[in-house]
This record gives C-alpha cells, structure tokens and sequence, in this order.
C-alpha cells in the first residue's frame, strides 16, 4: 500500500509508537529551529502555512539550488543524475516510510558535506536569482501577500533543509520558514540530519509547536499545500487549502469542503500573473529585481 492509498495521517507502519514519536520529534525540532527571516506580525493571532516544492515553487527546492552548485563545480552532472534518480523513485513509490524520506534527504545533504553554512547561504542566494525565481508560482505568491497585508505571519513549511527554506523566505519577505534540520558542527555540515525530516505527520507538529510558541489560534490560521502527504498538515488547521493538488488530495478536499486552487489551468494563470495586480505587493517588486540581477549574471 503507498501514501496515496492509505487514510489521511495513517503511516506506513501503523500503530508504531517509534515511528509516531519520531514524526514529533522532527515537527518539535523544526519548530525550535524555526527561523524568522524578517520583522514578524508580534501581535498576529493567525498564520498561514505554505508547503515550498509545487505550492510556491515549481519542482524540487532542493534539486534547483544543487543544479546550481554541480554549474559551481561542487560536484559533476552525474552526481546530480544519481541523486535525481533517488528522487524520482521516491515520488514514484509515495513512501512514507522514514528510512525512504531519510535516505534521499540525506542524499541532498551529501552534496554540502563539509562546506561552510555562511559559503552555501552566500550561493543560495545567487542561485535563487539565477535559476529558482523564474519558477515562482505567481498565483501561489498572490495568496501568500494576500495574508501578509492582512497582518498576519507567512511561514514556508518544507522538508528542504531549514537554512535553505529560510533564504526562499527571506528573498519573498515571509515571516519565516521550518524545514528539515541538517547537523552542523564547527560551523560545516557534516551530510547528516539532527533527526528524521520535515515531512507528513512531522510538518503537523511543527506548526502545532510554532503555534504555541508564537500564541496563534491554528483554528484561525491557513494553510496551503499540493500534496496528499500534507493532508495532516492541512486538517491541523481552520482553513486549508489545496494548491494544484495531485489527485488524492483533490478528492480529499472535495470530500471536505476543502477550497482548490489550481492556478495550472491558464485563465487562473493569467489572473495571477497579470502585471500590476496589486495582490502581489512587495514581493513581485523583489522578485522583479532579483530576476533582472540573474538575468545580468547569466
């Protein structure tokens, strides 16, 4: 049985209180490293959340900014290739099994070992203008400026590492970004995780966790994702959305009164990406200029 076929929040491995703790443990870990990226709301009672990967961004995170390093030189085209090769498989199988998430997790991770985290937030940055902005979902980012001139926090939950996440939610002007946590010592990644990733059941967690951190009604907050994977995510909160949902996640939501945005359909497209629609706010201004720096570097 995969993910797509099992209930809303069942594992793969059902009744395994290990397996539930360790989802608890990453979302409660994820939360304590929950990294604001600008000036919070401090006296917001609601937020929403957004999944990162085909909710605001098109493809994987994670694969973009290693594309843009293998054009650095990290490494070659072929380690790219072989860790593509993991991902598809993983996708593929909708594993919601730990070790699967782990594994493949630990296969982006691979690619950092040993560098610096102020060199690799340094090129995140170049990499996002260069090859990540162009693939910004405009109707996505509509909703999220929507929340954010309402007053209220805009967090990014992903299971990309948590130093990446927050550069993506850095440069779009969100409150902030939890996200898988990556060791690091002296400074370096060592390739591997504090504990399992940001993933399932976990994103549930950590946003329960942020939410008592920071005083938020999750009844009065939203949250935004396209995978059947978030469902524990989405039912976490009052107002759930499915954005460009797969098609387990879009019969869930129709069984629930779920609100669908599907911005794949191109009368939505055009809506969201029509120049001066004021829902966009400050973040299509950054992303204009950081799109026009990338293009001079190209």
């Amino acid at each position: 049985m995969t993910a797509r076929d099992r209930p809303a929040g069942q594992t793969s491995k059902s009744g395994n209180l290990d397996v539930l703790a360790a989802y608890r443990q990453a979302g409660q870990a994820s939360a304590k490293a929950g990294k604001e990226s600008s000036s919070p709301h401090e006296q917001a009672q609601s937020a929403a959340f957004f999944d990162l990967d085909n909710t605001i961004i098109r493809g994987a995170s994670v694969y973009h900014f290693a594309v843009g390093l293998a054009r650095r030189k990290y490494f070659t085209m072929p380690e790219i290739a072989g860790f593509a090769v993991k991902q598809v498989k993983f996708v593929v199988s909708g594993s919601e099994d730990l070790e699967d998430i782990a594994s493949v997790t630990e296969a982006a991770l691979s690619f950092v070992q040993g560098r610096g985290v102020e060199e690799l937030n340094a090129f995140g940055e170049a990499i996002f203008d260069e090859s990540m902005v162009n693939k910004l979902i405009p109707g996505s980012l509509a909703l999220a400026q929507a929340h954010l001139d309402a007053g209220q926090q805009v967090w990014l939950v992903t299971a990309t590492p948590v130093e990446l996440a927050t550069m993506v939610a850095r440069r779009l002007g969100l409150t902030g970004a939890l996200g898988t946590v990556s060791e690091i010592q002296a400074g370096r990644y060592t390739g591997r995780l504090t504990g399992p990733p940001l993933h399932g059941l976990a994103k549930a967690e950590a946003i329960r966790s942020l939410a008592e951190r920071e005083g938020l009604d999750l009844t009065a907050c939203s949250a935004y994702s396209d995978s059947s994977n978030d469902i524990p995510m989405l039912s976490a909160v009052g107002h759930p959305v499915a954005v460009n949902p797969d098609s387990t996640l879009r019969t869930h939501a129709r069984e629930n009164n779920w609100v669908i945005r599907d911005f794949r359909r191109r009368a939505q497209l055009k809506e969201y990406s029509a120049p001066g629609v004021s829902a966009l706010g400050g973040i299509a201004l950054g992303l204009a200029v950081g799109y026009a720096i990338g293009r001079r570097r190209r």
